[in-house]
């Protein structure tokens, strides 16, 4: 079995690899983060301290890591913008739909993730983000689900400026690039992104491992149970 640390990537050492190489809802009510409790899984990124002085005394405040917004088309050809999925924890990952090595089993195993957290369908948001919008249309990234048997009304596949995506894919923890020399012309990383609803990277695990996505399934469910008291029916 591959190692913990291996499995969940967290902190500087995977900021080192990257740059080397979301409010949960239910039916009848907005859930919010369960106040001062411990965090059930730690940040993901640097922090800064900031200081300000509140009735003539410096407090200090820690500053995170936050996902930034973003708008892409999805595969309905629908514009959708991170607003849209504000009141869910996100798992998001990068990759492009004509990809002949690593794309098709961390396709797979997002979707076995999707299928073991089925329960869990109105708190959490797949996310897939090509990195290769000249090809991946909306109707391509249609084609692609297809393919893959993919039915999942919370799983959404998007499609936008080329650019902007690989700056994104940094912004989660991940890596993507053109490299013509590398067979499917794109190079990125396999890893799956777990996001809290304050746009913190709570995690980051290899998309192509199974026990990895194993991990992944129980850590969602411990962010969910402990910081906002969401049990699903498991």
């Amino acid at each position: 079995m591959i190692p913990n640390h291996v499995i969940r990537i967290v902190q500087s050492s995977l900021l080192a690899l990257v740059v080397g190489a979301l409010v949960l809802t239910s039916c009848t009510e907005e859930v919010k983060p369960t106040e001062k409790k411990e965090r059930a899984l730690p940040i993901v990124g640097e922090r800064d301290v900031e200081y300000r002085m509140v009735d003539g005394v410096e407090v200090a405040d820690t500053i995170y890591h936050h996902v930034p917004l973003f708008e892409y088309l999805n595969h309905d050809s629908i514009m959708i913008s991170s607003e849209d999925f504000k009141d869910k924890i996100w798992v998001a990952d990068f990759f492009f739909t004509h990809c002949p090595t690593i794309c098709p089993p961390m396709t797979s195993q997002m979707h076995r993730l999707s299928r073991m957290t089925s329960d869990l369908d109105q708190y959490v948001q797949f996310l897939s983000f090509s990195i290769d919008p000249k090809k991946d249309t909306p109707s391509r990234l249609k084609e692609y689900m297809k393919a893959h048997e993919i039915q999942a009304t919370n799983w959404s596949f998007m499609t936008g400026d080329e650019a902007a995506t690989h700056r994104l894919a940094k912004e989660f923890f991940n890596g993507a690039e053109r490299n013509d020399d590398i067979e499917g012309g794109f190079g990125h990383t396999p890893y799956f992104a777990l996001v809290d609803i304050e746009g913190l990277v709570r995690g980051v695990y290899i998309g192509t491992d199974v026990d990895a996505v194993d991990q992944l399934e129980k850590d969602m469910r411990k962010l969910l149970r402990q910081e906002y008291g969401i049990t699903g029916s498991k």
